[in-house]
């Protein structure tokens, strides 16, 4: 494992988030002087081979894509991927929203701690070095960050070959508000090498904080990296693309957003929109799936939602409350109270090419351990077969 943090970095961290912008971040003589290093640092993918052979088994490969928060519930996510009966025993692990030294997470090294305990290999691709602990609760965190790394990852059981990350556009300037960070979303990259075939995985993590169209955007420049990929090998995409159906740019443009749903009715929107982002507001990012070869609609149980959520939850109010202004909550609670108080989203998708589904695709909902939920999002699990057989 090539651990190339230097911890000196930290010490210049508080400089670095009295900037107000990326604009100004990037006219600041420090950061000029520190840009070598930080690049270097989000350009490296972590990687380990903990696993010294692939298993005998060659069939179907069971893959599952999974936003696990941060890894907040690290113990808990690794008991419910050994033990749970519809999440063990998967092959591979696409990840994102992990965290490396962050001290919300208790400084762990969250993707190296669930390979370790699942016998795993690894790759780790950093989007961002974080300048603060975090946004919202976690801003309370005890200590101070570690290396302050925070990305997406790929796991197998298989060994993982040419693992490289894809720096993607920013939706919105990560300099500005309180969650201050350095980088932007990565696609990682990596070749498994499974009994049943050589496959293409991508943990593909898109903006939050955008438009539909940037979302797009960056789904763009994905597919347009992996056509330039030698060999060319069956690919599978898998993650949260954050298809809201929500412009989230900006606040305004959330608030007209919320508006606009709510002169469409709030009832058809949760149900007939949310739930199938793919068929409206987010219809251009899976129509370019589509003419670019890649088939969505097999590897997703149509429907399905995989966050929720619900008017009275203090940790997602909080977070909400760092870019929307706080009078927007009493709108929010208006229009949730016409279905109950919460509400459903369709979040996490799979896309495949050369891939054939070999099995059931399903979201595993309402996990959590020890009482408490695991993460904010709901694991997607689909078994494929390379090559399309």
């Amino acid at each position: 494992m090539d651990l190339t943090f230097d911890p000196a970095l930290r010490l210049f961290f508080p400089e670095l988030a009295r900037c107000e912008s990326s604009r100004e971040l990037e006219q600041s003589s420090l950061y000029r002087k520190l840009q070598p290093e930080i690049q270097r640092i989000l350009q490296h993918v972590w990687q380990e081979q903990l696993v010294a052979s692939p298993p005998p088994a060659a069939g179907p490969v069971r893959v599952i894509a999974w936003n696990i928060e941060r890894g907040m519930r690290v113990d808990g996510i690794i008991s419910l991927l050994r033990e749970h009966p519809q999440l063990r025993d998967a092959d591979v692990l696409l990840l994102s929203e992990v965290d490396w030294g962050m001290a919300r997470t208790q400084n762990r090294r969250i993707v190296r701690d669930i390979a370790s305990a699942l016998g795993m290999n690894y790759a780790f691709a950093p989007c961002y070095l974080a300048l603060s602990k975090g946004a919202g609760v976690e801003r309370q965190a005890e200590g101070e960050n570690a290396e302050s790394l925070h990305g997406n990852a790929v796991l197998s059981r298989c060994p993982l070959q040419h693992a490289h990350s894809l720096a993607l556009p920013n939706g919105k300037d990560k300099m500005k508000g309180a969650e201050k960070r350095i980088g932007s979303q990565r696609a990682l990259i990596a070749d498994i090498e499974h009994p049943t075939g050589m496959f293409r995985a991508v943990s593909l993590h898109l903006d939050a904080h955008s438009s539909q169209a940037h979302r797009c955007l960056q789904m763009k420049q994905v597919l347009d990296h992996l056509e330039t990929l030698q060999p060319k090998l069956p690919v599978l995409i898998g993650g949260d693309w954050n298809t809201t159906t929500h412009d989230a740019s900006r606040a305004l443009y959330s608030i007209l957003g919320y508006v606009r749903r709510v002169l469409m009715g709030v009832r058809h929107v949760v149900a007939n929109h949310y739930p199938y982002p793919e068929k409206y507001f987010e219809r251009r990012l899976f129509q370019n799936l589509e003419q670019r070869g890649y088939n969505y609609r097999d590897l997703n149980n149509p429907g399905e939602c995989t966050l929720h959520y619900h008017m009275h939850d203090l940790r997602a109010n909080l977070n909400l409350g760092e870019w929307v202004p706080q009078w927007c909550f009493s709108f929010i609670r208006w229009a949730l109270e016409r279905t109950g108080g919460s509400c459903s989203l369709k979040l996490d998708w799979f896309a495949g090419k050369d891939v054939a589904r070999a099995g059931e695709a399903y979201a595993v909902p309402n996990l959590s351990h020890d009482g408490r939920p695991v993460s904010d999002h709901d694991p997607i699990v689909l078994s494929v077969r390379p090559g399309g057989m």
